[in-house]
């Protein structure tokens, strides 16, 4: 079976359900990085401290405490069970889309690789290796930007005649 390009060929009903399944889940995912950015995980102290706390420093302005182990497992669990389902489903569009293989297999990839570097950095990062923040902070910038990269051409395609 060819997917190369098969999303030219898909009925206009599912082109419109990819298409609002693509803008809904978008608004999901980048609901999750204000999310991110409000709780001043945007760099690598602040995502230390978002899960290591910061009881220590006086000049704290917001007062965090280190994560329990419950609400790390509990993280990691719900966010790697649905990112995976996220980015397969993302996957199986980018697979009927009409690109150069290897870049095609790059973004059907790569986030599953992110999700397990981020996710499990945050918890070797909880678990004492501090070093992996910056670890934490490169992946999910790859993830987003892959993510991203995935959807625009996804949705250009999409609608595009061929």
């Amino acid at each position: 079976m060819q997917l190369n390009g098969l999303i030219f060929t898909l009925p206009k009903e599912i082109k419109l359900l990819i298409g609002a399944f693509i803008i809904v889940l978008s608004i999901g995912f980048f609901t999750g990085l204000l999310f991110v950015g409000e709780t001043s995980s945007t760099n690598p102290n602040g995502i230390e401290e978002q899960y290591l706390g910061n009881e220590d420093d006086e000049n704290a302005t917001v007062m965090r405490f280190k994560k329990s182990d419950q609400e790390m497992l509990t993280l990691v669990h719900n966010h790697i069970l649905s990112m995976a389902i996220i980015f397969f489903m993302v996957g199986l569009l980018v697979a009927i889309t009409k690109l150069n293989n290897k870049l095609k297999i790059f973004l059907i990839v790569e986030p599953f690789v992110s999700v397990v570097l981020t996710f499990g950095g945050l918890y070797l990062l909880w678990k004492g290796m501090l070093w992996m923040k910056y670890i934490v902070m490169f992946s999910g910038i790859l993830m987003t930007l892959t993510y991203s990269l995935s959807v625009l051409i996804v949705f250009k395609q999409l609608f595009q005649k061929r």
